[in-house]
């Protein structure tokens, strides 16, 4: 997980809104108060300068409204001047009396040479004119401070303008009351720059104790990322963070559980996909490969490399056929023919729909079941059937042709029915070792028979059936014996082994030409005889010569009839070479001949072990 900057951190973003929102406060707080205290102040100061003004004013407009003599002194200049530098203070620079001549009559400064000067300022014009008190705030043209200007008009009679005795100018300090303002505000500035150092101390305490949960439990949420649900968040109170942390661990609790019965689920599912014979595939909704077991791949043939995030019709070659959505829908399964060079390969696939309560569709499970064994003995099976009703309707048809002749009078003609019945009684034997052969490969595939085991030295009994079949031989058939001078014992039954090797040197005397040889040999490997018959015939088709040990199977279906052949004959023989734990097979080239080879376990002759 990205590592969270110093500036995005929930900690900082508390701390500065903290910061600000005090700050902010602080600011309308001083703003408030700075001015009503500026407003407070002025007015003191200013209600102060009126009330000693008023004074002012009535002691000037006494002494303009006496009588007095021009000759006799004092003047109204003399007279005025101490009125108005008793009134002098630090807060008033100067005090001036004018005449409605805007002639200055008296003055409050040490500097009296401009008394009798006229005095042109717009206030005192103003305030005459208008006859009411006047004032505003300017800078001093001198010392560059704010000064107080107050025009105070002197009336005789309030209302008749010829009343207007003069003007009473007044220039009054005001910049003190701003000094004091500022180092009031500068007092105000230092506690808010304390107050906000605190505050900050405080913030970063305050927000420390809110975002430290949320910080353990940012690692506890990465811990869980990662797998790990041993680390518990600290519980710092019980207030709602607390009561938040209480209920993570809670919940990293509830998760561990449910994370171990999801990892044991999946090892059971992995474990039964696995060991489970049948092939197992799962698609998305997209009808794409997200899951696929190791049968299921040997059953393809393929690679999870190349068959993950394929669309499953394509994987199972349907995709000529159906869509996705027709597998979804399809209720029966569906035959899968992978055949191959006449080599039979049939899988089954049987599918699910994986859906949620809702309906929707979230993807296909498909079972994959190799049948070709199935397919294979169900296609013998008709095969047989065929067979034996094929082999039965030819003796029975003839005896029936046979029988309705003896019926119809030829029974009567001595030169037919001998014949007719002769034909009549090679059939019914003919059926009857049909019968026989079927019966004793039924017998072998219950497995309903014994084998009659006994140790028998291989060399002489082998030559002992050689030598029959040579004394009674009608043909024209060299034996040529490749037998070992060595002997070798087996532990047989005589009587079902003797059938197998009568059966095949039946066929190679049936197959083989006029002064052809027929051979005969055994060796041994790794502790099996090995036994050859081999005879100069027809051969068999490469393509065929697996197939002849199948039962009914027969390479010339016409010549091996009139042969007297069942075509059960190679079918038992394996069935009981298989039962004595050994293998029976053909080699043979078309034109060339058959050798038909057998193996069968055996024991070496020892001193001392046979008396």
């Amino acid at each position: 997980m990205q590592k969270v900057s110093f500036f995005k951190s929930i900690h900082v973003k508390l701390v500065l809104i903290y910061v600000l929102l005090i700050i902010i406060a602080l600011q309308i707080i001083g703003i408030y108060f700075s001015k009503q205290l500026e407003t407070n102040l002025k007015t003191n100061f200013q209600d102060s300068i009126r009330q000693r003004i008023e004074l002012v004013h009535y002691s000037v407009r006494e002494e303009m409204l006496k009588v007095r003599d021009e000759n006799t002194p004092p003047t109204i200049e003399d007279s005025l001047k101490p009125i108005l530098q008793g009134f002098s203070t630090e807060d008033i620079n100067k005090i001036n009396v004018v005449d409605r001549h805007d002639r200055i009559l008296a003055t409050s400064e040490d500097d009296q040479t401009i008394v009798g000067q006229r005095i042109n300022e717009e206030i005192i014009q103003q305030a005459a004119s208008s006859e009411t008190l006047l004032d505003k705030i300017s800078l001093d043209r001198d010392t560059g401070q704010r000064i107080w200007i107050l025009a105070v008009p002197i009336m005789d009679n309030v209302g008749s303008k010829e009343d207007l005795k003069g003007v009473i100018y007044v220039q009054s300090n005001i910049e003190k009351v701003y000094e004091q303002l500022n180092e009031i505000n500068r007092i105000f500035a230092a506690g808010i720059a304390v107050s906000l150092a605190i505050t900050i101390i405080l913030g970063i305490l305050v927000a420390r104790t809110i975002t430290r949960p949320i910080s353990d439990m940012r690692k506890q949420a990465q811990a869980m990322s990662k797998g790990n649900y041993a680390r518990k968040v600290r519980v710092y109170g019980t207030d709602e963070i607390g009561q938040l942390a209480i209920a993570f661990n809670h919940l990293t609790n509830r998760l561990q559980e449910a994370q171990s019965t999801t990892e044991a689920e999946r090892r059971k599912l992995a474990s039964v996909l696995s060991n489970m014979t049948d092939g197992v595939i799962a698609t998305d909704r997209k009808g794409k490969i997200i899951l696929i077991n190791d049968p299921a791949l040997e059953l393809l043939h393929d690679s999870r490399e190349t068959t993950l995030n394929r669309p499953i019709a394509s994987v199972l070659r349907l995709d000529q056929e159906y869509s996705f959505e027709d597998l979804i829908h399809m209720k029966d399964p569906v035959n899968l023919d992978f055949s191959m060079n006449d080599a039979p390969y049939v899988l089954r696939a049987n599918f699910s729909v994986i859906q949620k309560e809702t309906g929707f569709v979230n993807g296909l499970i498909t079972v994959l079941h190799d049948i070709t064994e199935q397919e294979k003995i169900d296609m013998e099976r008709r095969e047989f059937v065929a067979n034996v009703s094929h082999e039965l309707r030819t003796p029975l048809t003839t005896m029936r042709s046979y029988l309705e002749a003896l019926a119809e009078g030829a029974w009567k003609d001595e030169n037919i029915a001998p014949t007719f019945l002769n034909v009549t009684q090679t059939e019914t034997e003919r059926m009857i070792r049909l019968v026989n052969d079927l019966l004793q490969l039924s017998k072998m595939d219950s497995q309903e028979y014994e084998l009659n085991l006994e140790f028998v030295e291989f060399n002489k009994f082998f030559t002992q059936i050689i030598d029959r079949f040579e004394m009674s031989k009608s043909q024209n058939v060299e034996f040529v014996r490749l037998l070992p001078e060595k002997s070798y014992f087996v532990d047989i039954d005589t009587d079902k082994l003797t059938q197998v090797i009568d059966n095949i040197i039946s066929n190679a005397l049936k197959y083989s030409p006029d002064g052809g040889n027929i051979r005969f040999g055994f060796t041994v490997h790794d502790n099996m005889i090995r036994v050859m018959i081999s005879d100069d015939g027809m051969g068999i088709p490469k393509e065929n010569v697996t197939r002849i040990f199948d039962r009914f199977y027969r390479v010339d279906r016409a010549r091996a009839r009139s042969m007297g052949g069942t075509g059960l004959g190679l079918a038992i023989a394996r069935e009981m070479i298989e039962a004595h734990g050994g293998k029976i097979w053909a080699e043979s080239e078309e034109g060339q001949g058959t050798t038909i080879f057998f193996t069968l376990p055996y024991e070496l002759d020892e001193a001392g072990d046979w008396e």
